[in-house]
């Protein structure tokens, strides 16, 4: 039954299309399950609601294979109008905190639960369901409506009225098929960007698109060919490497066969009147022509765009309009009102465009406030009023501000290159429009930042998840690079600080376009590191740009031939495209963790590009994880190297050459990232023509188990060298163990002395104390033990142990292992003795090495999971003389 107080399922709409996965009650899980629903989503079309639903399926997710602790079973259902996700577990016993018809869902800061808030928050409808198998949490997210191929028609103009055009206006034709691939390339495309269509065809048109996307913002460029119509701004990359702003107009069709492609039509930004949607003119009671109407009444009567950039757009190119100017701007305030971002304009340079930032109060008295309305009749006379205006040409300018609820929200203005154009009269006009504009435009902008906002956590999630999933320094550095660019910047660049006595270093470069990697990590190599500032926040850094300046002008003067240096062809297209590739606004982030700083992250736009502040918020945040994730790095990779070099000095430093004697060993610690475990083996000459061998097994593993090994093969080795013989060793070697005490453990050990003799033969003498019995490999094939079972050490303190005297012939084989090897299971099977016997008396005539490789296989071969014990396997072989 649904739980009282939730709306129920309803299933008005037809079901178009399923899908299901089911996920086992294990932490990953979780982000497998979101990577499940954005897939979905994605191919569904459904992009608008991805990340609201990742968020919400992450949550209910968790609750099920987290806390509940069984499956979860996770269905995707679509609909024409909607998208609906049920999340459904094995624990029905467990309830939703949900009590009468009223929600008590508790804190937001509780450890779980906040599934069921999110829903309520974000969803347009949800519930719960109960069987007695499973319980199901559900939520459906609707579609925004987004009309597509609408028409509309532009009125009748005079000439005079008509859009200038300074040449041809040449309108790019390319044709994209269904993969994205590029199959029409027409000559004014060619003209426009560089290319030859021998170069683009079959490519897609995402490697030569610069789309200004932002997480959780807008359509990207992927979504907006799959559109049955779209219009807007975006812009191609030039041979040059420079970026071309073009107006695109993009109509989905299918030829006869009903393959789907795009056909885009594209013209220079400044000539987007060719292809942009004429907007409707009031109709006037005269009849007289839409010229005639007040362009007041013409800039507030349209209708406003979708999204909040082409409502901005649209206003900057209606005021320029109405007041019959050169340039427009519009910008709005950062949520603080200290600072105005650039958010649209026409007219202007591009580098005066998106995302440029410029103080409110630019000056004394009102004229320099933006919170109040300003009419500069020139501004050589007030050089710096309007800094956004500086060194573009422009003399009069009108400002006046967008205010909501008494609250600056942006700003306004009109441009002409003439002095002396507006008066008091046209402040007072663009001020009405601006007061009746400034509702719109403040809604749009927090639709747009709450939309940024969802697709932050939902980026921010993810990036987390994938910086925990790893300990390894460079692959970190990766990930770091890989989450910032295209999403945030361009490019990246990574500088790490060893310590506190170390400059910063360049680690890790990458740019949205892999074969500008190189030309930007040889600039940044040749310029200083940015300071390491444990300030928070992005501060501008002006190095790259200015260097990427430089090293330009030179190419070109080189170009040129106006240099010192004769002129060169080779490498100058790359140098002037990686200038204008670092070109644009470069910020430095701090990466701090434990209050110190461990590097900084370095992003950077194209030339003439800004960073806007909601981007700098994420990209702050980020940061913050990615330092920690990347100390975290740092701190396990110093504790490796360290436990790595303690274990390597617990093992031989190598195997003595014996002469007349194959010696062969194999190694394996249980445990990852173990080198050494509780088991041992040593080979080392005791003196002239006598060797010592021993193979030892400590009881348990890790650390422990290996700090007594570490005893006991020092110990060996000096007691051997003093002259004692096998029982005394062991006898002493006891006693030490013994002498630990809480930190001793049982040992079982196998030791023996080696005499290789004149005639290819070896004596042996052998103690086995509680070790696996040595196994000898005749030449015939026949096999058995070469030592009689003694009581293991540190165990008891009176031992009377022997040694025991083998001869070993030419051809023969001593194979000694430790339990890892007998003791290898699979279910209830075991190896055993008689298994190790049996791959024993297939090695006949084989090498040592051979041997030892024979039985490691037959081990790995005897059950399909990994070993859990330490294994180490000593083979010593006597080898036939030869034969003349």
């Amino acid at each position: 039954m649904a739980e009282p107080g939730v709306e129920t399922r309803t299933r008005s709409s037809v079901i178009t299309a399923r899908a299901a996965a089911s996920f086992d009650p294990v932490g990953r899980s979780v982000a497998t399950a979101r990577a499940f629903v954005r897939d979905t989503l994605q191919g569904w079309g459904y992009s608008d609601v991805v990340d609201d639903a990742v968020v919400l399926t992450s949550e209910l997710v968790t609750n099920a294979v987290v806390h509940a602790g069984t499956s979860a079973d996770v269905l995707c259902l679509r609909t024409e109008d909607s998208v609906r996700v049920e999340v459904a577990d094995r624990y029905p016993e467990r309830e939703i905190p949900i009590q009468g018809t009223g929600l008590s869902l508790g804190s937001p800061d509780r450890e779980n639960g906040r599934g069921l808030l999110l829903c309520a928050a974000l969803a347009s409808r949800w519930g719960v369901e109960y069987t007695p198998t499973y319980k199901q949490v559900w939520f459906q997210l609707d579609l925004p409506q987004r009309p597509v191929g609408a028409r509309s028609a532009g009125p009748v103009l005079p000439v005079a009225l008509l859009p200038v055009a300074d040449e041809r206006v040449r309108v790019a034709v390319t044709q994209i098929d269904r993969t994205g691939a590029i199959v029409v390339w027409n000559e004014d495309a060619e003209r426009l960007f560089g290319y030859a269509a021998d170069q683009v065809m079959g490519k897609p048109l995402t490697d030569f698109a610069a789309w200004p996307h932002t997480p959780g913002i807008g359509t990207g460029i992927a979504e907006a060919l799959q559109l049955s119509r779209w219009e807007g701004s975006y812009g191609i990359r030039g041979t040059d490497g420079r970026v071309v702003p073009v107006y695109a107009s993009h109509l989905r069709v299918r030829d006869t066969n009903g393959e789907p492609s795009t056909v885009c039509l594209l013209v220079r930004d400044d000539e987007r009147a060719v292809l942009q949607t004429p907007q409707r003119a009031p109709v006037t009671d005269s009849g007289a022509d839409s010229h005639a109407a007040d362009p007041f009444e013409v800039f507030i009567g349209s209708p406003a765009p979708d999204d909040l950039d082409g409502l901005l757009q649209r206003t900057v190119e209606r005021a320029r309009d109405m007041l019959d100017g050169d340039a427009a701007f519009l910008l709005l305030a950062t949520d603080d009102e200290t600072e105005l971002e650039v958010r649209a304009s026409t007219g202007l340079p591009s580098a005066r465009q998106r995302f440029a930032r410029v103080p409110v109060e630019a000056g004394t008295g009102r004229y320099g406030s933006a919170r109040m309305p300003a009419v500069h009749e020139d501004l050589t006379a007030v050089p710096g009023a309007v800094p956004l205006l500086n060194a573009t040409g422009m003399r009069s300018v009108v400002t006046v501000p967008l205010k909501v609820e008494g609250r600056l929200t942006g700003s306004l203005g009109v441009a002409a290159e003439s002095a002396g154009r507006y008066s008091n009269e046209e402040a007072l006009r663009l001020q009405f429009a601006a007061d009746r504009i400034a509702l719109a435009v403040e809604s749009a902008r927090l639709g747009e930042l709450e939309r940024l906002r969802r697709g932050s956590l939902s980026f921010l999630v993810e990036a987390s998840d994938l910086l925990a999933g790893t300990l390894d320094r460079d692959q970190t550095l990766a990930l770091m690079a890989q989450m910032t660019v295209p999403t945030l910047a361009t490019w990246c660049a990574v500088y790490t600080i060893a310590d506190q006595a170390s400059d910063p270093y360049l680690s890790y470069v990458l740019h949205e376009d892999e074969e500008r990697i190189d030309g930007l990590k040889a600039l940044l190599s040749k310029i200083d590191p940015p300071d390491p500032v444990p300030t928070p926040g992005a501060r501008v850094w002006t190095a790259p740009a200015n260097a990427a300046q430089r090293a330009a002008l030179r190419t070109s003067k080189r170009e040129l031939g106006l240099g010192s240096s004769p002129p060169v062809s080779s490498g100058i297209g790359t140098t002037l495209a990686t200038a204008a590739a670092v070109g644009g606004e470069t910020v430095v982030l701090p990466l701090v963790a434990r209050n110190r700083v461990i590097g900084m992250l370095t992003l950077g736009k194209p030339t003439d590009d800004h960073f806007r502040q909601e981007i700098l918020e994420l990209a702050e945040d980020l940061s913050r994880r990615a330092a920690l994730a990347l100390d975290n790095a740092r701190l396990y990779s110093e504790r490796m190297a360290i436990s790595q070099s303690l274990q390597r000095s617990l093992l031989p430093p190598g195997l003595p050459q014996i002469p007349g004697v194959e010696v062969e060993v194999i190694y394996r610690a249980a445990g990852e990232g173990n080198e050494v475990g509780g088991d041992f083996y040593d080979l080392f000459p005791i003196r002239d023509g006598a060797y010592g061998f021993a193979i030892g097994d400590v009881c348990g593993t890790g650390p422990e188990a290996a700090a007594v090994t570490g005893l006991a093969r020092h110990a060996l080795r000096l007691l051997a060298r003093e002259g004692f013989g096998g029982p005394a060793v062991l006898e002493r070697l006891n006693a030490a163990i013994l002498d630990e005490g809480a930190r001793s453990r049982f040992l079982t050990l196998l030791y023996g002395e080696l005499w290789p003799q004149e005639d290819g033969s070896a004596v042996l003498k052998i103690v086995c104390a509680g070790h696996p019995l040595p196994l000898r490999l005749r030449q015939d094939g026949s096999v058995e033990t070469a030592a009689e079972p003694q009581p293991l050490l540190g165990v008891m303190e009176d031992l009377e142990l022997y040694e025991q005297v083998v001869t070993l012939n030419p051809g023969d084989v001593l194979l000694c292992v430790t339990d890892g090897v007998t003791e290898r299971r699979e279910g209830t099977r075991m190896l055993g003795d008689d298994g190790l016997i049996d791959v024993l008396t297939t090695c006949t005539g084989l090498t040592a090495g051979a041997v030892a490789t024979r039985v490691l296989r037959a081990v790995e071969r005897f059950a399909a999971e990994p070993a859990s014990d330490d294994m180490a396997i000593l083979a010593m072989r006597l080898p036939e003389p030869h034969k003349v």
